[in-house]
């Protein structure tokens, strides 16, 4: 059991096992591979602009995306990657350890730990993965255009570009394409542990029946939120730059698009959780009744002895253990009633919050750039 639980991982695959060999994997940590990917070809891109004669063109910020998405993204992939394994991990053996999962029900958890990780570590999907993103880039000029560098324009046909728009950015797509796999598989797996044995206790202080943990998975998926808005951020400035979006006009885009990125980020981070929402209920509901019914026993009891009578002659009132076992036990049915219906705690919220409207903000140098801003800044702080 300690074993299977152990090697739990989303971890794997062709790519993974490359970057082993490489040695820019070690453990669960693959952010060199994630460097070594995104770096390099930005390192390549413009060693080819320079030879081409094109390295003025490479600077501009009608193609930040490009770099964005090399320098930023393909990193914070992996950084994800390596953050959140580790943690799922924890979080199944813990459920486990705890009687969350009933011992019963372990075996059935072990079977499912050893499913995700054989479709993890197949090397099938991420050959489809890789030939939909080569597919995608042949025929990308008839999709929809989001920013300068997300398409192809034969009017920026250099060496440069064509090495970023038919290989850079077919590798950029096969990473989202692997990642939505993952989060597939993840979320696949917890529908599955939902149907298992569960013993959730109602009375548990993480408020969620013992199903904390899983609150702590969700916070390492925040780089992958901050990856998603650094996306669009960088596609929004690019169409600023190319003057298909005009700056003054920002605010309504920018307000839609951090809506939408809430939308989204919260349909793939918080809805799969919702599996576990009927048993939540029902734990809430049986313990709450149990409670009642253990305070409203507890109370006639207390009542009896401390009001209804002056007490025993023997015991002081101060610093009686019954009064602080009222206390505690009114503490417990708090708790019962705060017991919430989705894993989800404030600090989730707030991290996912501000990992997607924080890469929103260099949007707003547009409307007031950064030397005007200083400027009054410092006329502000010394008063003239």
């Amino acid at each position: 059991m300690v074993g299977a639980m152990e090697s739990f991982s989303l971890l794997g695959g062709p790519l993974h096992e490359l970057g082993r060999r490489l040695g820019l994997v070690r453990g669960t940590n693959t952010v060199r591979l994630g460097l070594v990917i995104g770096v390099g070809l930005w390192l390549v891109i413009v060693a080819l602009a320079l030879l081409g004669g094109t390295a003025d063109r490479l600077f501009q910020l009608s193609v930040i995306g490009g770099h964005a998405r090399l320098l930023l993204v393909i990193p914070l992939f992996f950084m994800c990657e390596s953050w959140v394994s580790p943690r799922m991990t924890a979080c199944i053996a813990t459920l486990a350890s705890t009687g969350v999962v009933r011992p019963a029900a372990v075996g059935a958890l072990n079977a499912e730990v050893a499913r995700a990780n054989r479709r993890a570590s197949a090397w099938q999907p991420e050959a489809a993965w890789l030939l939909l993103a080569i597919a995608f880039e042949v025929n990308g000029a008839r999709l929809q255009k989001y920013g300068v560098t997300e398409v192809y324009d034969p009017a920026r046909g250099s060496l440069a570009a064509l090495m970023y728009f038919y290989v850079a950015m077919a590798v950029f797509r096969f990473l989202v394409y692997r990642w939505i796999w993952k989060l597939a598989l993840w979320n696949w797996f917890l529908w599955r542990v939902s149907r298992l044995d569960l013993r959730l206790i109602p009375g548990h202080p993480d408020r969620a029946g013992g199903l904390g943990p899983l609150d702590g998975v969700n916070e390492r998926f925040t780089p992958l939120v901050a990856a998603h808005s650094i996306v669009l951020c960088a596609s929004l400035a690019e169409s600023i730059a190319a003057g298909t979006l005009v700056a003054t006009g920002i605010y309504p885009w920018l307000t839609a698009w951090v809506t939408l990125v809430l939308l989204v980020d919260g349909v793939i981070f918080l809805c799969p959780l919702l599996v576990f929402t009927d048993r939540l209920w029902a734990a809430r509901t049986i313990g709450s009744g149990q409670y009642g019914r253990l305070a409203a026993r507890y109370v006639t009891d207390f009542e009896a002895r401390w009001i209804d009578s002056a007490g025993p002659e023997d015991e002081p009132l101060l610093g009686s253990e019954d009064i602080q076992s009222l206390a505690d036990l009114g503490h417990s049915v708090r708790v019962v009633k705060e017991m919430r219906w989705i894993v989800v705690s404030q600090r989730f919220l707030t991290m996912m919050t501000l990992a997607a409207v924080v890469p929103f903000a260099p949007l707003l140098l547009f409307q007031y750039p950064i030397v005007d801003l200083a400027q009054k800044f410092f006329t502000k702080l010394i008063g003239f």
